[in-house]
């Protein structure tokens, strides 16, 4: 065999490894969740610089096969494939929860960080505040065609004509979103609770909540409101854009647009996205609708 074929064939050989903070990229996770090959080959090639025959050689396919793929000529769908591809490309395990496959690892204890945020892949973003997420918030509320609110008076949300869905509820004569929205009952002891908690009188926090509902009365005159009163303390700050959630919290040193945001999709097996939807549902069910 001439020099550079030996070079050649020496190159498909050599593994592909990316780094385990390649596998935390948005990007490949929703492929990884969607078995998307197609996308997940192209990244593996972005980032790595390999070609398909050495992705070929390296998933135990024909250099053909994997430029169907690539080219969405053909799909796969056994799972030995897809067994075959995770080893092949070395994931992680996190990866390979993500595609549906078993851990490598499983059963074994291994020390760690205390909150492994890639073993929750229904969790794909983390914001520092609520001001990291407007923008993606916003676009997303643009074309929503149902929005949930839970909060506690509401008003950087939706009360003020800035807030941050306020503006992408009046479409310009477009159907206009679904909206329920869940404040805090200002008259409830969690509302004095809450006030104690942020050091403020529960005569402002009140006056807040009602102005609150005030606009709330106004976008009803327009389109489909439904808001109503809550009266447990409050624990999570919640925004969902139909299928997306955006979680905050509120505690008792810092206000929910203060909070950590995350962005949460719904797996097939997540209990996070169907816990925070269930909370909501039965908030509502014991609520009293004020709009």
């Amino acid at each position: 065999m001439p020099e550079a074929e030996d070079e050649a064939m020496g190159t498909a050989l050599e593994p592909i490894r990316l780094p385990d903070l390649a596998w935390q990229n948005e990007e490949v996770r929703d492929a990884l969740r969607r078995r998307d090959v197609a996308s997940l080959f192209r990244y593996v090639q972005h980032h790595s610089g390999a070609s398909q025959a050495r992705l070929a050689v390296q998933v135990g396919m024909t250099q053909s096969r994997v430029n169907e793929i690539i080219n969405k000529r053909r799909e796969v769908s056994r799972l030995d494939v897809f067994e075959r591809i995770a080893d092949g490309l070395h994931l992680p395990d996190t990866a390979r929860r993500l595609l549906g496959l078993a851990p490598r690892t499983e059963g074994q204890r291994t020390a760690g960080a205390a909150f492994d945020l890639a073993a929750f892949p229904e969790i794909i973003r983390v914001y520092s505040d609520q001001a990291s997420a407007a923008a993606e918030v916003q676009r997303a509320a643009r074309s929503a065609v149902e929005l949930d609110v839970l909060a506690v008076r509401g008003l950087g949300l939706l009360a003020l004509r800035d807030s941050l869905l306020r503006q992408h509820l009046d479409r310009d004569g477009d159907q206009t979103p679904r909206l329920r929205v869940l404040l805090l009952d200002p008259n409830s002891p969690a509302a004095a609770r809450r006030a104690a908690e942020i050091g403020e009188s529960a005569e402002s926090l009140g006056s807040g909540i009602l102005l609150a509902e005030a606009r709330l009365r106004e976008l009803a005159e327009v389109g489909h409101v439904e808001a109503y009163r809550y009266s447990t303390v409050p624990v999570w700050r919640m925004i969902r854009l139909d299928r997306t959630l955006y979680v905050g919290s509120f505690d008792a040193d810092w206000e929910g647009h203060e909070s950590a945001t995350y962005k949460v999709l719904p797996t097939p097996s997540g209990p996070l996205y169907r816990g925070w939807r269930r909370q909501f549902e039965v908030l509502l069910d014991g609520a009293e609708r004020v709009i």
